[in-house]
């Protein structure tokens, strides 16, 4: 028991932080099994099969790049990967599915709203300006109809704990969330590299997602054609997440391609190929707005395919997610998510947002100017950990810096308290150690229905103490199961 002994001597109070495995020095019971089986296996066992799961994940290729300003000599890397899994008991899981499915429905809504009657600003629950001068909102999307009445095919929903162990929506991700690869990779590593463990619990199966998300993209198809063409628009092998697109383009069976690989004739769009044109009738895009079509958007862009929008329009081609989804992840608007669930689905949230401070509202951003030691600002039009000041570990000279960039482009910021994230145990060369994590939770979209893949990318942030979970910032993954009772 010497390895458990050691988490929780490490471990602050629980009037710190809330703690996925252990409550005090006690196991949760749903942990039971993974004390019993990881307590008897050595040290030396647990690096092996630390370092065995290590390989696979750089023989596969499982990589991401570094934010450069982390680590400016080493940009691509494999993702770190623990083999403690994090367990949600059952009747835990239906609160979050159902939780998730309200939220992404009533954006969907909100979309539809937006580039239509903007109802939602007439009765005065959003200022205009807020959505009109947004940064991701497309004019060209105005009173288009998209395929389905769907914007968002394809979302991750980021959720927290708190100290108490109750969960927040941290985040809504709605243009291209990634992450949906590395729930399936870590899935097959634990299967397949620690299967005593995995199979010692019963817990509910993903496999059928990739089947949901493939149906969910066919059903966007033009007409009632039986086997529509669906192409995975990627920006090329220099992405950072190109690992996860190659691997849903196989395992889904869409067309892997670049925007030079696509051409517009007579607002239809087409694959090159050696044999002569294939119509494509769905897109399902990685790329962001900006660079979807040069003649419409960016004109510098390489990435997208000229005419895409006109064919858009058209309706001979549909895109997901569609364009102009950015909106309504924007952080600024996030604060407003619990409003539009209770107007459009007259509900009560069932997942409640972290308190959040608009900065272009000057009362709020004086009371957040005065505690930026204890806040996190986050610019709005950003993620992936970027343009973020962690108050508690800042320097008084970074707090400066981002007092005068809030005082100087308030609509630009937003601030929330200091949440610390939830812990769970993690095996640093055989060591136990305990980690902050968050969980992204993605849901598929088709027609009036959502579908909430089982568990999610529990992500960890490797370094002590720290709250920035992030791929792009040096984070981590782990298995993440839903049992079934």
């Amino acid at each position: 028991m010497e390895l458990w002994n050691a988490i929780t001597s490490k471990s602050p109070s629980p009037s710190h932080f809330y703690d996925e495995m252990f409550d005090g020095n006690s196991v949760r019971p749903h942990y039971a099994k993974v004390q019993s089986i990881l307590s008897r296996l050595s040290f030396e066992e647990r690096a092996a099969r630390q370092s065995t799961m290590n390989r696979r994940l750089l023989e596969e290729g499982i990589t991401f790049t570094l934010a450069q300003s982390e680590q400016p000599d080493a940009l691509e890397r494999t993702i770190p990967f623990d083999f403690v899994p994090r367990i949600i008991p059952s009747e835990e899981w239906d609160t979050i599915e159902q939780g998730v499915s309200q939220r992404v429905r009533a954006l969907n809504l909100f979309l539809q709203d937006v580039y239509h009657e903007q109802n939602i600003f007439k009765d005065g629950l959003i200022p205009r300006r807020m959505i009109m001068g947004n940064r991701y909102f497309r004019t060209e999307m105005m009173r288009l109809s998209v395929p389905g009445g769907v914007y968002v095919n394809a979302s991750g929903i980021d959720l927290i704990r708190d100290d108490h162990g109750k969960y927040f929506v941290l985040e809504d991700n709605l243009r291209s969330p990634s992450g949906f690869s590395y729930i399936y990779k870590s899935r097959s590593i634990m299967t397949h590299d620690f299967p005593e463990l995995y199979f010692s619990h019963s817990v509910r199966g993903i496999d059928h997602s990739l089947s949901a998300f493939r149906a969910a993209l066919r059903n966007l198809a033009p007409g009632d054609k039986a086997d529509p063409v669906i192409a995975l628009l990627t920006p090329g092998s220099f992405n950072s997440a190109y690992f996860e697109h190659t691997f849903l383009a196989q395992q889904m069976g869409l067309e892997l391609v670049e925007g030079r690989d696509l051409v517009c004739r007579d607002n239809k769009i087409y694959i090159r190929g050696l044999s002569g044109l294939k119509k494509v009738d769905v897109i399902y895009r990685r790329i962001d707005d900006d660079y979807l079509d040069p003649l419409a958007f960016r004109p510098d862009s390489m990435l997208g395919v000229a005419g895409l929008m006109n064919a858009y329009r058209f309706g001979n081609v549909a895109i997901a997610n569609a364009p102009g989804t950015g909106v309504a992840d924007d952080k600024a608007i996030y604060s407003f998510v619990p409003d539009m669930i209770r107007y459009y689905l007259n509900e009560s949230p069932i997942l409640s947002n972290v308190p959040t401070y608009l900065m272009s509202r000057p009362e709020e951003r004086e009371y957040v100017l005065e505690r930026l030691d204890q806040m996190v600002v986050k610019e709005t039009s950003l993620s992936g950990g970027y343009g973020m000041l962690i108050g508690p570990s800042s320097t008084e000279q970074e707090r400066m810096r981002f007092a005068e960039k809030i005082r100087e482009n308030p609509d630009n910021y937003i601030a929330q308290p200091t949440i610390q994230l939830s812990t769970a145990p993690i095996c640093l060369d055989g060591r136990m150690s305990s980690r902050h994590i968050d969980l992204r939770v993605f849901a598929l979209m088709n027609g009036r229905n959502v579908h909430v893949l089982p568990g999610g990318l529990t992500r960890v942030a490797m370094k002590e103490g720290s709250l920035v979970v992030n791929s792009s910032q040096g984070g981590g993954c782990k298995d993440t199961w839903v049992l079934t009772r």
